[in-house]
């Protein structure tokens, strides 16, 4: 029957993006989340919402893993720039990863370090190869597609203070609030990922309105990229 490819997002507009692009679906709910079964062209999908925060998304992503015979997991989803050359809809493909709000500076190591993984935590490189050959033959479009850096906290960044902390410390592209705590999860599980963001905002003080606005954006620029990565 082959694998199913898992996909994981935070909010009900990014999964339904998702969804949409879905053929032959079927629900199957897991200690109260709702899994979605179905197709994305001739691949096999378990979708899921896991909610906001890490907590959110380390737990669905170990019920997807111990509950479906996953090939690899997607994170999509919505995320802040604090990169000033990626704008409002740009898509931001995290080869690394990494929890901005981790922090055991107090024994010694650098912020954002976990024990026997380091400060970032590094996508399948197959699954990064796939994204550039498909950003190589994208029809040409209005907004950009990068490789780079997400930092993920339990914090919805709304500063421009904050933002070039991240920036400068990490030399992240955006913050969201989920990816790195499924990829870490995913890792631990040997199950391979790759995080997807578009953005919907960058922190300032216009962003919850930014957000707002530009979250369908994001979500469906997300997924017509997952439609072309199947």
């Amino acid at each position: 029957m082959g694998k199913y490819v898992g996909i994981i997002a935070a909010m009900p507009e990014e999964m339904e993006a998702i969804k949409s692009k879905m053929i032959n679906t079927k629900e199957v709910d897991i200690f109260n989340l709702k899994f979605f079964e179905g197709k994305i062209k001739n691949q096999k999908i378990i979708l899921v919402k896991c909610g906001v925060g890490k907590v959110n998304a380390a737990r669905t992503t170990q019920i997807m893993i111990d509950k479906f015979d996953i090939d690899y997991i997607i994170n999509i989803g919505s995320a802040g720039s604090i990169n000033d050359d990626v704008e409002y809809g740009d898509i931001v493909i995290g080869k690394y990863v990494l929890q901005h709000d981790f922090d055991i500076t107090a024994f010694g190591h650098e912020k954002g370090y976990i024990s026997n993984i380091g400060v970032k935590l590094e996508s399948n490189t197959k699954l990064i190869k796939r994204c550039e050959y498909v950003i190589k033959n994208m029809k040409e479009n209005n907004y950009k597609c990068v490789i780079g850096t997400i930092a993920t906290g339990d914090i919805f960044c709304t500063s421009r203070k904050m933002k070039d902390k991240i920036r400068t410390k990490f030399d992240a592209d955006c913050v969201e609030m989920e990816g790195a705590a499924i990829a870490q999860t995913a890792y631990l599980s040997d199950t391979p990922f790759i995080i997807i963001r578009s953005i919907s905002d960058s922190p300032n003080e216009e962003n919850q309105i930014d957000f707002n606005k530009y979250l369908k954006m994001a979500a469906d620029r997300c997924a017509i990229f997952i439609e072309n990565l199947m």
